[in-house]
């Protein structure tokens, strides 16, 4: 039976482990050549270890898959544009990329330094850059290409100890949709997913009192493989016509974020003073006001199905 992505070539960033490790299995599975990209490096960024990305390619090649390691960091230029030539040089072509590398380095804010800041950024946003510009001329010229950015909540709605990864995310969504405005004209699509699943990214996460230990629960039921399918749709043909959106994946569900777009306007004739807005505009945009926990609640209140 024909695969989804039969004669496509992926390439995917942090496919060594995780979400990465099974989206690179699956579009395999589903026919797809794939650049497994993974440095190896620990959750901060720090080492390296070709093991991870070789035992994905050795586990595709195992069930009758094409597979390449490449264990270059996507931070570097020169490092991420080898992802790309490796696809280009081993199987012909390049129709798909998966940026999904990440690392952590959470600090409360107020605690953040620089180097926590950057190395984040480097990474998550300029990584992501980095693999998508080495793949820009292919696609331009073959007139055809997806990429997949993975965004995060935490960027979308914010998360405490995360401003430099929360910042990244969400300049991930900007340059995705802005990407898929520059690219619409040769047929090129980008888009974003913001994954709810349990691996070492989330790992992290504290479960000292019963309230967190209960979400970390939920995390853990949350596994990896279930990021997949929606990655490889968007890697095929079948999503043609599916560009500048948001997704999200909670175990068996999609979810689709709106962008935001103003929700209150007033407009005082004479102008504003800031006597004015306190007295009146406020008072009037107030019910429209929301801390970050409380749309956290309304966005995702219930349980995973």
């Amino acid at each position: 039976m024909a695969g989804v992505l039969d004669g496509k070539v992926v390439a995917v960033t942090g496919a060594g482990r995780g979400i990465g490790r099974e989206i690179a299995l699956l579009c395999a599975r589903e026919g797809a050549a794939v650049v497994v990209n993974d440095p190896g490096v620990a959750q901060g960024g720090d080492g390296g270890d070709a093991g991870p990305a070789q035992t994905t390619v050795n586990d595709i090649v195992a069930a009758d898959g094409k597979a390449w390691a490449n264990l270059a960091s996507v931070a570097d230029p020169v490092g991420a544009a080898s992802i790309v030539e490796d696809a280009v040089q081993r199987f012909g072509r390049i129709d798909a990329v998966v940026n999904n590398a990440g690392i952590l380095r959470d600090t409360i804010w107020h605690k953040m330094s620089y180097e926590d800041w950057t190395s984040v950024i480097d990474v998550n946003l300029t990584g992501a850059f980095n693999v998508s510009k080495a793949a820009t001329p292919y696609f331009r010229e073959q007139s055809s290409g997806s990429f997949i950015h993975f965004t995060s909540t935490s960027g979308l709605i914010g998360n405490i100890g995360q401003a430099n990864y929360s910042a990244a995310k969400l300049g991930l969504v900007a340059m995705s949709q802005s990407i898929a405005l520059d690219m619409a004209r040769w047929g090129v699509r980008s888009n974003c997913i913001a994954p709810f699943a349990w691996s070492r990214m989330t790992a992290s996460i504290p479960a000292e009192t019963p309230e967190q230990k209960l979400r970390v629960e939920r995390m853990q039921t949350m596994s990896a493989d279930k990021i997949a399918p929606l990655v490889a749709y968007l890697a095929s043909d079948l999503s043609k016509d599916v560009t500048n959106q948001i997704f999200s994946v909670r175990k068996n569900e999609i979810l689709l974020f709106d962008k935001p777009r103003p929700v209150r306007s007033m407009v005082k004739l004479e102008g504003w003073t800031p006597a004015a807005i306190a007295e009146e505009l406020i008072p009037a945009f107030r019910p429209s006001f929301a801390r970050a926990d409380e749309v956290s609640a309304h966005v995702f209140p219930y349980d995973p199905v």
